[in-house]
């Protein structure tokens, strides 16, 4: 299946990290977070992306225009200095790189790319900034026998240590719990998608907004509960919670590595 991810965003929470690099080039260790994003789904064999480009676009298309293999996988330097040729990790990959505007929201980046996917029966869709172990084999079947039109995985929030509370309109405090034990789900991307999405949305609308509405009045909107690893690259917290996670070895979500499908 073709993959399209959003790359657009200013990524404003992650400014104090850096003021010129877009977030899906920020790095876990020395790649981006979009390259390992993409090495997900190359893994489950789906290799062909539309990369919905806005803000930091130039960087992005540079990023790929210059990916040197020597820097990304074993080298060998040979007598007098000779490198051998490293097997590129991307030389499979078919990437689209889409301006699809700079102030442009996610409905909207979507509908700009519409023609690299209307052909498909079901197609791939996430954000640039979230990473996770999902197994999206069974994602995907799981979804494609909903008969939804569009589907996506939930996610409990990774910032535990916060605290839901409830209170009357007296202002008085009626319960407050752990955001861990409070049973809160978000969408967390992951998305398969239907060519039908596209008969759910219009000009200007955001995707999770008024057309996801749509589908869920008519009972077309699917979502797998999934308790295993999540993480988005947020703020500059979680920037130095993925490099620690990488610094220790501790990278659930690279799947391709562990020989899991």
């Amino acid at each position: 299946m073709k993959v399209v991810i959003f790359c657009g965003g200013f990524g404003t929470r992650l400014r104090e990290h850096s003021e010129t690099i877009p977030k899906p080039l920020v790095n876990i260790g020395y790649r981006p977070i979009l390259w390992h994003l993409m090495k997900y789904y190359a893994h489950y064999g789906h290799k062909e992306f539309i990369l919905c480009l806005g803000y930091g676009a130039d960087l992005i298309k540079q990023y790929f225009l210059d990916y040197n293999p020597y820097l990304s996988g074993d080298v060998t330097i040979n007598p007098g200095g000779k490198l051998t040729p490293a097997k590129s990790d991307i030389a499979d990959w078919r990437i689209h790189l889409v301006d699809t505007g700079l102030n442009t929201n996610i409905g909207g980046r979507l509908m700009a790319v519409r023609q690299y996917v209307e052909s498909e029966e079901m197609f791939l869709a996430n954000y640039g900034d979230g990473l996770s172990d999902l197994p999206l084999d069974d994602h995907i079947e799981r979804f494609r026998r909903s008969k939804a039109v569009a589907g996506f995985a939930a996610v409990q929030p990774s910032h535990q240590s916060f605290h839901t509370v409830h209170a009357g309109n007296d202002g008085l405090v009626t319960q407050i719990e752990p955001m861990a034990s409070a049973d809160l789900w978000i969408n967390g991307g992951y998305m398969v998608l239907r060519r039908e999405v596209f008969d759910y949305m219009r000009p200007g609308e955001e995707l999770v907004e008024q057309p996801f509405e749509r589908m869920l009045a008519e009972k077309k909107l699917f979502t797998l509960k999934y308790e295993g690893f999540w993480k988005a690259m947020d703020t500059f917290k979680d920037k130095v919670a993925f490099d620690q996670m990488d610094a220790s070895g501790d990278r659930p979500w690279e799947i391709w590595t562990s020989g899991s499908v």
